[in-house]
């Protein structure tokens, strides 16, 4: 299981400042509106050489009608479910109310070790009114202010004593990013693959506010996923978060080694799309577009064919891009997508050695050579794959730099041709011998 540490406790206690603090860094969207925090946020915190997965969980509010409110009643039953350690945040500033009591009587009946931690803390009378906290029975209660940090190393300390030793292992597995529009599908496609309601789903556009990762190992595959907000249209960003969402996305962009861009069969690529296709592009990402609701479509008037024709007119040149059609409601296709996601994966590792590459490749080259320059007939000699994270080749020659785009792109088709790239941003360099 990991050592999972769950904060849990109601709307604007300040779990994600803290949660901040234990991480180190802005991850989840701080803001002054209730409940903002829609969603589980992951992260690592290490203290004492121990490292751990801390759990941010949305606002706690029961009773309530809103349909978010019962959405994160359930996911912090799943995260008392799932952690090893629970960290129970209250504010002494508003001092224990209802909902503090409802939350400390399911966290006793739970079996888990659970850190009471009372919030803001921050002067001597404070530190006085919080004593009435140990009413609600906690046996490790812990003053803090999660604003300027006091008493989180000692909660810390404490959570480390119990949590396991681990084996250090860098994760080596792939990551994959859900990247779309909002209500593309993005979120049923992670919970179609996880077979549980990681995330939140209603159809509101813009519910998933934030990146998740979820581990996926089922059917011999294994990989992380990280979901991540829908990308909006600059013009609609109105609000703060909105923009914050943009960023998270294309971080969640950043950090993963293949971005699985969905479209939306029933309006085409947008866009908006392109623009991501083409960060992702530039970030030398492995790209597979997912095109979803293809149950939706008219097919006499639309083939598969067609459309993936006129999403490839729209990316030129790079258009090596596979696409794969899905109903992520209907569950049809979708370990496709992923099989097709890891094959991409291991295109972008994939290391051709120097003796292949120029057997393969120099007879074309010397059949096709490029247009010679004043006079000068332009020789490449030699090739050789550069050892960068994503393939890139050198190619030595005599004049390097009169060597035009169109040849470019001709020596980028040949190498797609002969070795399989699909999917994956190639760099071709020319240098001098």
């Amino acid at each position: 299981m990991g050592n999972i540490v769950a904060i849990v406790g109601r709307p604007n206690v300040g779990k994600s400042t803290l949660y901040n603090r234990l991480i180190g860094e802005r991850q989840a969207i701080v803001d002054d509106i209730s409940g903002v925090t829609r969603d589980r946020q992951y992260g690592v915190c290490e203290w004492n050489g121990k490292s751990f997965t801390v759990i941010d969980t949305g606002g706690f509010v029961p009773d309530s009608e809103d349909i978010f409110e019962t959405a994160i009643r359930d996911q912090v039953r799943i995260a008392i479910d799932e952690a090893n350690v629970i960290v129970f945040m209250t504010d002494v500033t508003t001092g224990i109310t209802d909902l503090d009591e409802e939350v400390a009587n399911l966290l006793r009946r739970s079996e888990k070790p659970v850190f009471l931690v009372v919030n803001k803390a921050d002067n001597g009378q404070r530190m006085l009114e919080a004593n009435e906290f140990w009413s609600l029975g906690f046996e490790d209660t812990i003053f803090i202010s999660s604003m300027t940090g006091s008493g989180t190393g000692e909660l810390l300390d404490a959570i480390t004593e119990i949590v396991e030793d681990e084996p250090e292992e860098e994760s080596e597995l792939p990551k994959f990013a859900i990247l779309g529009q909002p209500n593309v599908g993005k979120s049923s496609l992670v919970n179609a693959l996880l077979g549980s309601d990681r995330n939140i789903v209603t159809d509101i556009a813009g519910t998933t506010r934030d990146s998740i990762h979820s581990h996926y190992n089922k059917f011999g595959k294994e990989f992380l996923l990280v979901d991540t907000a829908g990308i909006r249209k600059k013009s609609r960003v109105k609000e703060n978060l909105e923009f914050y969402s943009v960023m998270r996305a294309i971080r969640a962009l950043e950090e993963a080694d293949v971005c699985i861009l969905m479209i939306d069969a029933t309006l085409g690529i947008e866009s908006q799309d392109l623009s991501i296709f083409r960060l992702a592009q530039r970030r030398n990402k492995g790209i597979v577009f997912v095109v979803n609701k293809w149950d939706l479509v008219e097919k006499e008037t639309n083939t598969a064919r067609d459309f993936e024709r006129s999403i490839k007119e729209r990316i030129k040149p790079f258009d090596d891009v596979p696409v794969i059609f899905t109903s992520v409601l209907e569950k049809q296709r979708i370990l496709k997508a992923i099989e097709v996601g890891l094959e991409v994966y291991e295109n972008r590792n994939r290391k051709i050695k120097t003796n292949q590459l120029n057997e393969t490749l120099l007879p074309i080259l010397e059949k096709t050579p490029p247009p010679a320059y004043r006079g000068h007939f332009i020789k490449i000699k030699y090739i050789t794959q550069l050892p960068t994270y994503f393939p890139a080749f050198a190619f030595f020659c005599n004049y390097p730099k009169h060597i035009r785009e169109p040849y470019k792109n001709f020596i980028e088709n040949q190498l797609r041709k002969h070795f399989n790239f699909s999917g994956v941003p190639i760099g071709v360099y020319f240098r001098k011998k």
